[in-house]
Order: structure tokens, then sequence, then C-alpha cells
């Protein structure tokens, strides 16, 4: 089985803009993230809508094709990626771009999903920490959860918090029940995701602006790999700042 790896990047965002070519210690974010997952694919590209960008990949020495500057999702732009490639792999994985801590062992694990022929589309989750801050962290909008079922098939994913503890606090929530964070990296089967990209968006997608939502409600399957490993996504110039004060603690 061979695996294409697809890092959709594109510069104009709304709270960081220019954000994959931010220096973290002499390299750009994109390039972080590049060399992070680079040994772990058959073939790797990032997939962007801006020169700039390109020019960075090319300097690096990575692989890089340009792709439309009006996808709706990094679905989009990785299936355009793939298309305009030609390539001949079985399995597509979207990895974020915002990613720069994101560890190989992951990937592998995203792999794993599809020694069963029956998966379609495969994501990852973390369970959330039993002493981690119910009001900060499960309440959290940003931080999306799911629940999934005995097979490991996601069952719905919510930026709310899933499911609800009747009968106790917010606070003994943690301790109650293993709640698990959604990772947003995702594996597809080349045939899905060309389904999958010319699906209208969906009423639950619209509420809760979950992409993921779209192939649910569409019947498609999503395989759940647990990760214990923690990613640290970057959002806004305040999450770089973290990472750098993280990036600087590992390079001591």
């Amino acid at each position: 089985m061979k695996f294409l790896g697809i890092i959709p990047a594109r510069y104009a965002s709304t709270r960081f803009p220019g954000k994959p070519l931010a220096d973290m210690l002499g390299k750009t974010m994109i390039q972080r993230v590049y060399e992070q997952v680079q040994h772990t694919v058959d073939q790797l590209y990032v997939a962007t809508d801006d020169t700039r960008i390109e020019a960075a990949v090319n300097a690096f020495g990575g692989n890089v094709v340009m792709t439309s500057a009006h996808h709706r999702s990094g679905t989009d732009r990785c299936f355009e990626a793939f298309s305009l490639l030609g390539s001949d792999h079985d399995v597509i994985i979207n990895i974020q771009g915002d990613e720069p801590f994101i560890q190989p062992e992951q990937i592998e694990l995203l792999k794993s999903c599809f020694l069963t022929s029956e998966t379609q589309i495969a994501t990852l989750a973390k369970p959330f920490d039993a002493s981690c801050d119910a009001e900060k962290e499960l309440s959290n909008p940003n931080s999306p959860k799911v629940v999934f079922n005995k097979n490991m098939e996601a069952l719905y994913f919510s930026r709310s918090v899933i499911p609800y503890i009747r009968g106790q606090e917010l606070s003994q929530w943690p301790d109650a029940h293993v709640f698990y964070k959604h990772i947003g990296l995702y594996a597809y089967r080349a045939e899905t995701l060309k389904d999958i990209v010319r699906l209208p968006q969906s009423s639950l997608e619209l509420a809760e602006s979950l992409e993921q939502l779209r192939w649910l409600e569409n019947g498609y399957r999503v395989k759940v790999a647990v990760t214990r490993l923690e990613t640290i996504g970057i959002d806004t110039p305040e999450d770089m700042d973290n990472a750098l004060t993280f990036l600087y603690s590992l390079n001591k």
C-alpha cells in the first residue's frame, strides 16, 4: 500500500497571516512540519496557493504543488494536489501545516488503520487527562471532541462536551468518563477522497463548522485511532509564543 502525504498551507489566515512562514528558531513552521513526517510516507508534498510558500519549500528542498486559492477546506486542497500529481497512491494523508510537533508515530498509527480494507477514512483522538480543567479544556469550542463505537468508528464530533454526564457537576466529569479530543489529522482512501469532495455541505457541518460531520451524515465511516502523544496546534501569534517556549525547552 502506498501513502501520499499532503500538507495544505495557505498564507492568508485571519488570526495569523503568513503563519506557515513564521520563524521557529531558524526554520519556518512549514519546514518543521515537513521534516517531522517526511520519512513516514512514500511521497510528501506541500499544497499551497501562495508563491511565497512555494519559494520557501523549494528553498529547503521540499516538494510543493500549486493549487487553487478558492478551496473551502484542506480536504479539497488535498484532492486537487492528488489530482494534479496524477499519483497512484492508495491512501492520501492530510497533515496539518500548523502542527510542527507532530510525531512520526502518529502518522504510523494513522496508516495502521488501513490494514483492514474496510477503512474509508481515518483520524486520531487523544484522551483528556482525568485531572484536566473541565471548564477550561473540555469546554473549549476550539478543541473538538469525538465519541466512537466499540469498533473504533466515530459516532459524532462536536465543539461541545460529549457525552453529557447527567447528575454531576462539570468539574467532576473527567473523573466520571474518558473524554477524547479530536486530533485534526485525516487519511482517506483515494476513491473515498474523490467522492467526499463532491458532497454538498451538510446541516451538522454548518452548525458545528466541522467538515467531518458531512462525511458522517452521508454514511461514510471514520476510523478512530487513539494516541497518547500531545500535539501543539498553532492558530494565533500567542500560540506561537507558547510553541517557541516549548521548542526552546527541547533544545536545551
